[in-house]
């Protein structure tokens, strides 16, 4: 397995286009285009909000699918909660793409992300739609994961390389999101595509397990979204065919995996106002589920994001959030590393010299917190952030 540079472009038989069509006031791209020459099999996974956007109920409608040749997609406005008017403009402009490229609009998907509650800006869209169309390339282009960002400060792609059956299969995706990420699903908007030919019952299986080593593991502040998106697209441009009964799949799952975990950690290393990424791992739990839940409720603190914010080993907040996590744990029998600071013992802090040397280690932009239980054999992990200053600008000016 080898990584390459670019995202979803440099997947064979896709091209790929982002351009500006001015949803967005500032005039930054906000439109993009995912193309597969031949029709591509397709799986999704989207928010588990009972508040879903327009978008969101249509790709779940036409997915999983045999079918699929282009992705439509939108920043600026997430078409949510504008009722049948936001779906009818989707079944509009899905049909004017497909009439362009000469498809079947049921072989087109739309996904949005932006301002909740606004209509879609229809004439914007379908006036850009030629534009968009010629800017369509092939290879390398970060123009589409510029399209899709709205808060975040860097564009989002990662792809590998992988040797299956004496062929080359690449695997290639692009993401956004820099807040609302805690969406016991994937992430705001999440693209992958490979040149493997894949069953779609198989797809959905496989994306879902790499959901949830990566974008189920993230948080930048405990919101979930009503857009959020992860869709694998899979064209057999190769002409290799893949299944689990075939000894390379467990390489292609692994592919898989990885483009998703960089997807999701350059997601948390982005959050909105972040100035440090927090791995937490809770080890020796009695249940996943347990260690899983102390972890969020560890990631999510508000106290514990502002004192990582400040360097301050302020570790009674680390564990006061697990005491909230209606875990039964012994308390007793907690001990709390630092990276490689073990900082509370058994329960007990090991004093003010011990505090001074985790103080220097959360200075750094990547900060490990180990709490383990004594209680079992199970893990689990989530990424997360701090909390800073900029967190709250951000979000007080986000509509202004």
């Amino acid at each position: 397995m080898q990584e390459i540079s670019g995202g979803i472009g440099n997947v064979p038989g896709f091209k790929s286009a982002g351009i500006s069509c001015g949803i967005k006031k500032n005039g930054k791209k906000d439109l993009a285009l995912i193309y597969s020459e031949k029709p591509a099999a397709a799986a999704g996974i989207f928010t588990t909000s009972r508040v879903k956007a327009a978008p969101v109920l249509y790709c779940q409608g036409i997915l999983p699918s045999k079918q699929i040749h282009v992705v439509l997609i939108n920043s600026g406005n997430a078409n949510a909660c504008t009722g049948k008017q936001g779906m009818d403009n989707i079944l509009y402009l899905t049909e004017v793409l497909a009439g362009h490229l000469k498809v079947s609009d049921k072989t087109v998907l739309m996904c949005s992300t932006g301002v909740i509650g606004a209509p879609l800006p229809v004439d914007k869209i379908e006036t850009a739609i030629p534009a968009l169309l010629q800017n369509l390339k092939s290879g390398d282009n970060p123009a589409p994961a510029e399209a899709i960002i709205t808060t975040d400060l860097t564009i989002k792609q990662a792809a590998v390389r992988l040797n299956i059956q004496g062929r080359e299969i690449t695997i290639g995706g692009m993401a956004k999101g820099s807040g609302m990420i805690c969406p016991n699903m994937a992430t705001m908007l999440a693209f992958v595509a490979t040149d493997a030919q894949i069953k779609t019952g198989v797809m959905q299986d496989a994306l879902q397990a790499a959901a949830d080593k990566s974008f189920n593991r993230i948080t930048v502040d405990g919101d979930m979204s009503t857009n959020d998106t992860l869709l694998l697209l899979a064209n057999g441009a190769s002409q290799v065919t893949l299944s689990p009964a075939d000894p390379d799949w467990p390489l292609f799952c692994a592919g898989l995996d990885l483009v998703c975990e960089r997807l999701a950690q350059l997601i948390i290393r982005d959050g909105e106002g972040a100035t440090k990424v927090i791995e937490i791992r809770v080890e020796q739990a009695a249940s996943r589920e347990g260690a899983l839940r102390i972890a969020y409720q560890i990631a999510n603190s508000n106290l514990v994001k502002t004192a990582l914010f400040a360097a301050d080993a302020n570790w009674g907040r680390i564990m006061g959030a697990a005491g909230a996590a209606n875990v039964d744990f012994d308390q007793h029998k907690v001990d709390l590393w630092i990276g490689e600071i073990l900082l509370v013992e058994n329960g007990v802090g090991r004093g003010k010299e011990v505090e001074n040397q985790v103080h220097e280690i959360l200075k750094k932009a990547d900060v490990l917190i180990r709490v383990v239980l004594h209680q079992g054999d199970k893990q689990a992990t989530v990424w997360g952030n701090d909390l800073s200053y900029d967190y709250v600008r951000i979000n007080v000016d986000y509509r202004s």
